[in-house]
Formats: C-alpha cells, structure tokens, sequence
C-alpha cells in the first residue's frame, strides 16, 4: 500500500452478537485517493483528482475494473475475493447480478473452479444463492469465519414483491431482527457484475442499505460518466493483442430519414442489456 499506511488487522472483527465482519478501512480518503491514482499510473489509466462517488452512494468507495467480454471477468472477481482475503483478512461478500440466469451462472462458475483454487489458495469457497425462504443461510453467512460469499439478483432486494419485501422484515428466526441488519453489519464487499445493467438509482439506494466496505465493479462497457474510480481496463485491443480473444467485431450503425445536407451524427453511447434491445444514443 502506498505510503506504508497500514489498512487493517489481517483477522476479521468478531462481534458476539452477529458473528464475523469485515474491519474496517483505517486510511483517509486523501491516502486513498494517492493509492488509486498509483494503481491508474501503473495501468495507463487517466489519473482522477478527487474520490468519484455515485450520486446515490452514501458510504464505502467504488472502483471500476473495465474488462472485454469473454476475458474471464467472473473468474478474476472470483479469484479477487481469495486475494483480498489472503492479503487483509476481509471474509464478507456480496456478488450482485442482472438477472437470475446470470446468477445461475455466477454460481456455476463456482462449482467449476473450485479445485483449481482450492490447489492455489487451500481451501474452498462454497457460495449460496440468496433466498428469501431460507434466512438460515444469512446466519451462517454472518458466523462462518471462512470466506463467505452470497449471490444475489437485484430483484430479490430492490422491488416491491413479497420475496424483495421479507429481506427488510423483522423475522422470528433471527429474535425479530431484519436479515438486512445482519448482512450490513458484516461490512460486505459489494461485487457488482455489470453495473450498466444493475444500477439504476432505484437500486443504488437499496444496495446501500447493505453499508458495504466498498464496492467493486466489472464491466465491459460501464455508461457515459460511471466509470468511478477506474482502477484497471482490459479493452477490446488489449484482449486481442494479449490473445484472449480471437477477433475484434465492429457493427455497423446507419442512419435512416435524415435530410440534412451538412449535419453530422454524434454517438453519445451505446446500451446493452441482458434482456431488452440494444439502445444508441445519439
């Protein structure tokens, strides 16, 4: 860390009432902010003059890992959370995606690497899907003092169905308190699987009610103006000359009922989503 600041005790707190929880951040923002523009310089990345924070954010940091679709991004978050725990002892996760088929997958991926990293680091992470009809799992997730990780769609916690509801309900398994309450209170680590698609202010709002340590973003095309905090980027040459992918595809944009002689079209930019047609902005 730059400086030689120290960050925090490698051991997580233990707190009788809840369990495990990540320890907080014991650096300033102004050290924080000489760490990032360090990590920009050494990735090629424009150096930002102050800490960027969503509008809707109201503690914890962002930062952005830009990464070329194909390239292996669950994997590299995956393998972050082991480095991040071997390196700060920080236990607490929380993987945030679009949809539940990309939350199927997320948990596949898993399954799949599991011995592959249990060969790296020792030892296994055994992820759960959250469900609303299973508190049970939010209470382990809280006392396990390994690596905990819950994947969990937007929809389960930022809607107004009774699923999304019982997340913020006063529930007799947990002595009348809130699952929410117990998962913020382990200070989680916010992995958010494109953003682009995750994050309206609707669900920025809600994701803060998890008082995350700090957030984690991987994208391959983040929106006009998000890209807080960038901190790596591996883009679509970058892939290509490093041989992850085999071809860079272009498509093509035309213009249709335009009668102007001497205007010209700006892109502002173009929206890709999981599950609605493609948008450009213009």
């Amino acid at each position: 860390m730059a400086n030689g600041a120290p960050l925090l005790d490698l051991e997580d707190e233990l707190e009788e009432s809840i369990g495990y929880r990540n320890r907080p951040i014991h650096i300033t923002d102004q050290q924080i902010l000489k760490n990032i523009q360090e990590v920009q310089r050494l990735n090629d990345i424009p150096e930002i003059q102050q800490i960027e924070r969503p509008a809707k954010t109201k503690s914890g940091y962002s930062f952005s890992i830009e990464m070329e679709t194909g390239t292996g991004k669950t994997y590299t978050y995956i393998r972050s959370m082991y480095e991040l725990h071997k390196h700060y002892g920080w236990s607490k996760f929380i993987i945030v995606v679009p949809s539940i088929a990309i939350r199927e997958g997320v948990y596949k991926s898993f399954e799949l690497t599991q011995d592959h990293f249990q060969e790296i680091y020792g030892h296994k992470i055994q992820p759960f899907i959250y469900n609303s009809s299973r508190p049970q799992d939010i209470e382990s997730f809280a006392s396990n003092p390994r690596i905990s990780v819950m994947i969990i769609n937007t929809q389960a916690f930022n809607a107004s169905g009774k699923d999304a509801r019982r997340i913020k309900m006063e529930l007799d398994q947990f002595g009348s308190r809130r699952p929410i309450d117990i998962i913020a209170q382990t200070n989680p680590i916010i992995i958010v699987d494109e953003p682009q698609s995750v994050e309206g202010d609707k669900t920025m709002e809600s994701m803060q009610d998890f008082k995350p340590l700090f957030t984690l973003r991987y994208s391959a095309t983040f929106r006009v103006g998000q890209e807080y905090n960038k901190v790596y980027r591996l883009d679509a040459l970058d892939a290509y000359n490093k041989k992850l992918v085999k071809k860079i595809q272009v498509k093509g944009i035309s213009l249709k009922g335009s009668t102007g002689t001497t205007g010209y079209l700006y892109l502002e930019q173009i929206v890709l989503s999981t599950n609605k047609p493609e948008v450009v902005q213009a």
